[in-house]
């Protein structure tokens, strides 16, 4: 199955939708039945066959990262929402402020 990528143009329901396929195929790709992922993630039956069919009842972040933590793909959240670079400014003052050498006194 073929997805559709993710764009701003999207509204919130409707990447919930694509994202609850998408899961759908890593579950399967895992070879896990909806109970054991269901099990795994401490989700109700109800509440991942609603996700798998593009419904955001009962999702919240939490069950989402139990979600994807069941397919192994917890890691990938990384790429979300990547650390934000310091700035070439911020670094200078950092350095200029780093010690040149350390003493002991006697």
């Amino acid at each position: 199955m073929q997805t559709k990528p993710i764009s701003p143009a999207m509204s919130n329901p409707d990447i919930v939708a694509e994202l609850g396929r998408r899961f759908k195929e890593y579950r399967l790709s895992n070879s896990l039945t909806q109970k054991e992922v269901a099990d795994k993630a401490g989700l109700s039956l109800v509440t991942l066959r609603q996700f798998e069919n593009g419904k955001s009842y009962n999702i919240n972040m939490g069950n989402f990262l139990a979600l994807l933590r069941t397919v192994g793909c917890l890691e990938q959240v990384n790429d979300l929402l990547p650390e934000v670079p310091v700035s070439a400014y911020v670094m200078d003052r950092i350095m200029q402020k780093k010690p040149k050498r350390i003493r002991h006194g006697k």
